[in-house]
């Protein structure tokens, strides 16, 4: 065990060391080849251009991190190999538009990929012919979540790491050395690069950050082993993922409601409905990540805690959800 944590600990280091060291030199490579974020009047409304690819040093940090010191078996080789090809269709989409339905495309290929690989949902009570489909879906819901809630510095890489740390602590529990092994090199990848993305940002995750976060937590979620203590903690990843899961269903189920359709952008988000709210952007980021760690703390608690307590954090989660969702809909946007 104590060799396990040595790796763990060597891993994130050389992830986070990398990351520190190659963010700020894929910046100024974006800055001079003109790859940048440029303010608009409604929804970009930072101050000055602010570089893309901050992704791919997320993407090559977390390489380094995990290559020297694990062995590929088939699922982690599969979520490797998925993930580098989220990674690449988001590096096309920020060097030039791609089509929605391309990008859409390209995340089903590599969804399928990992479920080649045996990574599904796998609950027991739950027949395939609606495991399958639901793996599916979720692995696609979550590689684009974190690119919806990619709207202000450093939110989506942040909660992107405070979900490693409660991932590794299921896969570290499961005796998983494996997907343990990715969520570390992850989670420092992305700790070196919040350096740098968190207020004021001086690069942008670009849709290569956002989309290889997501699919990475996405699958890491679906290998986990959750319900050795009771059957209701297989809710545990929704938990872990509980902030880009809300603002996902939040902006979907408000456009609806508006008769707007889901893919086009409007304010709408919870982030921007707290900065309404009169929250600066380090407010609302540091809020975002407080619910995020007070989720996965909810999420450990129904990972070792019997049924009983599983029961009441689910009901005490879904109802604070359905409480937080029904203030921040009544926050005019319009004002």
């Amino acid at each position: 065990m104590s060799g396990m944590v040595v790796t763990l600990l060597l891993s994130f280091s050389l992830a986070l060391g990398v990351s520190l060291g190659l963010t700020p030199w894929m910046a100024r490579t974006a800055r001079r080849m003109g790859i940048v974020d440029r303010p608009d009047s409604e929804l970009k409304t930072q101050s000055e251009p602010v570089p893309y690819l901050g992704g791919l040093a997320v993407f090559v940090a977390f390489l380094a991190g995990f290559a020297p010191f694990y062995d590929l078996d088939r699922q982690v080789l599969a979520i490797l190999l998925g993930g580098t090809l989220v990674a690449l269709l988001g590096l096309l989409d920020d060097l030039g538009d791609m089509k929605p339905g391309t990008k859409l495309l390209g995340q089903a290929l590599a969804i399928l990929i990992v479920m080649k690989a045996g990574i599904a949902i796998k609950i027991v009570f739950l027949p395939s012919w609606i495991a399958l489909p639901l793996s599916f879906l979720w692995l696609l819901g979550m590689t684009n979540a974190f690119n919806i809630i990619d709207i202000m510095d450093g939110l989506s890489s942040g909660v992107g790491a405070i979900a490693c740390f409660f991932l590794l602590i299921v896969s570290l529990q499961g005796g998983q050395t494996g997907p343990a092994s990715v969520a570390v090199a992850l989670m420092g990848a992305l700790a070196g690069f919040l350096i740098f993305n968190f207020r004021p940002a001086r690069i942008y995750l670009g849709d290569t950050g956002s989309l290889f976060i997501g699919f990475m937590l996405g699958a890491l979620g679906m290998v986990g082993i959750y319900a050795k203590a009771n059957p209701v903690a297989v809710i545990a990843p929704v938990l872990i993922l509980g902030v880009p899961i809300f603002d996902t269903m939040f902006v979907i189920i408000v456009r609806w409601m508006r008769g707007q359709s889901p893919l086009k952008g409007s304010p709408d988000h919870f982030a921007l409905r707290l900065r309404k709210w009169r929250l600066t952007i380090a407010q609302t980021v540091v809020l975002s990540y407080a619910a995020s760690v007070l989720l996965g703390i909810c999420a450990m608690a129904m990972v070792f805690g019997n049924e009983k307590l599983a029961l009441a954090v689910l009901f005490g989660v879904s109802a604070s959800m359905l409480l937080a969702a029904l203030l921040l809909k009544k926050i005019d946007m319009n004002l």
